[in-house]
C-alpha cells in the first residue's frame, strides 16, 4: 500500500510560475490577522470529512474547534494551502491502516502567520510568516486537523520562515514536493559534477529535482523526460536534454547517467539508463536493484537550506494556471486534482 501511495508525488505537472500579485489578498489578510493574534477565536471555518469516500464527503463547517497548541507547536493562521494526491488518497481511505481517527480536516502543505506559540518553542514568534508540510511522516499518522482551515497547529521543527520574495500561494505549494526532491537526491548520493536523468521532469517533484540538481547540487548534466508540450518547460528549469517520452525510449539512448530519479514508477526501465555503480531513486512502483524506494520525512531544515535559492529565483515554485482556488471551491479543486491533468500545484488561497 505504501509503495502505491508514494505515487502522489508524481502526478502533478507544473507549467506556470504564479505572479506575485496573485495572492496579495491572502498576504494582506494574514498580516491583518497577525496584528490581532491576541484574540484567536475558539472556533474556525474548515473543510471536514467524517467518513471516507469521494469528494461528496467533504463538508464546509463554520464552527470547528481551533486546535490546541502543544508545547512544541505554534498555531498558524492559514493564508494558503496546497492539495497533493496524498490528500485524496487519504480521503478515499487508502491510508486507513495508519491514519489518524476521523473526522479529518485535510491538507499537508501550509503557508501562513504564527499567531500563538507553545511554551517550548524557541525559534518562532507571533507574526512570523512561515511555510511547511505539517505532517512529518506522509503516510503514518498524519494530523487529524490539517491545513484546509483558518488555523492549524504545527510542530516548530516542521516550519521555516517563508522566503520574502514568494507570496503565500507560491510558498504553500513547495514543502512536500521540494522536500521529497531534495531527500531523493541526497539518498542517491548525488553531488557536484554528476549527471542525472529525471523521469517525469515536468511533475510536481520532478520539476524541482531538475532545478535542485542543476542549481543547488551542481550537476554536470541534467536530462529529463516529459510529453511533447512540456519540453520547453524542462529546458527553462535547467534541463540540458529534454526527452519526449512519446517519441523515444530513454533507456535506448547511448548516454548513461550517475543517478536516475524515477518519479513515475518505471524502475525496470530506469535501471537500464544508469551507469555501473550509480543509483536509482524511486517514488512509486516495483523496485529493481540498484533502485531504492523512500517516503519523505519532512522537516524545516531543507526549506531553510534552500531559502537563498528560492529568494534569488534560481529555484522556482510552479502553480497550476487555474489556481489559486478560493476557499469556497475546495471540492472543485479536489475534483480537478483527481483528473490527473493538472499542470502545476493546486493551491487554495486565500483562506478563509
Amino acid at each position: 500500500m505504501h509503495l502505491e501511495l508514494t505515487s502522489h508525488f508524481q502526478k502533478i505537472q507544473p507549467s506556470l510560475v504564479v505572479p506575485p500579485s496573485v495572492s496579495a489578498n491572502s498576504q494582506a489578510h494574514a498580516s491583518t490577522e497577525a496584528s490581532t493574534s491576541s484574540s484567536v477565536p475558539s472556533t474556525m471555518k474548515a473543510w471536514v470529512y467524517r467518513e471516507y469516500g469521494g469528494v461528496d464527503v467533504l463538508n464546509f463547517e463554520s464552527s470547528v474547534p481551533v486546535p490546541e497548541v502543544k508545547d512544541d507547536q505554534v498555531l498558524v493562521k492559514v493564508a494558503a494551502a496546497a492539495l497533493n494526491p496524498v490528500d485524496f488518497k487519504r480521503r478515499q481511505g487508502m491510508l486507513k491502516a495508519t491514519d489518524s481517527p476521523l473526522p479529518t480536516i485535510p491538507g499537508y502543505d501550509v503557508a501562513g502567520v504564527v499567531v500563538k506559540v507553545g511554551s517550548q518553542v524557541k525559534g518562532l514568534k507571533e507574526g512570523d510568516e512561515v511555510y511547511g508540510d505539517i505532517n512529518e511522516k506522509a503516510l503514518d499518522g498524519p494530523k487529524q486537523s490539517g491545513s484546509l482551515a483558518e488555523y492549524t497547529a504545527v510542530e516548530e521543527k516542521l516550519l521555516a520562515l517563508k522566503p520574502k520574495s514568494l507570496d503565500f500561494a507560491q510558498a504553500a505549494g513547495l514543502p512536500l514536493a521540494i522536500e521529497t526532491a531534495y531527500e531523493g537526491l541526497e539518498k542517491s548520493g548525488f553531488s557536484a559534477g554528476k549527471s542525472i536523468l529525471v523521469l517525469g521532469g515536468a511533475g510536481g517533484v520532478g520539476s524541482l529535482v531538475v532545478q535542485l540538481a542543476k542549481h543547488v547540487f551542481g550537476a554536470s548534466r541534467v536530462a529529463a523526460t516529459s510529453s511533447t508540450g512540456k519540453l520547453e518547460l524542462l529546458k527553462s528549469l535547467g534541463a540540458d536534454l529534454a526527452i519526449d517520452y512519446t517519441k523515444e525510449n530513454f533507456e535506448d539512448l547511448p548516454e548513461k547517467f550517475d543517478v536516475v530519479y524515477d518519479a513515475v514508477g518505471q524502475c525496470d526501465r530506469a535501471v537500464k539508463a544508469v551507469r555501473q555503480g550509480g543509483s536509482v531513486a524511486v517514488l512509486t512502483g516495483a523496485v529493481t536493484p540498484p533502485g531504492f524506494i523512500f517516503v519523505v520525512t519532512s522537516n524545516s531544515s531543507v526549506l531553510t537550506k534552500l531559502n537563498p535559492y528560492l529568494e534569488s529565483g534560481k529555484v522556482k515554485p510552479v502553480v497550476d494556471p487555474k489556481a489559486p482556488f478560493p476557499f469556497s471551491k475546495v471540492v472543485e479543486a479536489f475534483s480537478y486534482l483527481e483528473t490527473n491533468r493538472t499542470t502545476g500545484k493546486v493551491i487554495i488561497s486565500p483562506i478563509p
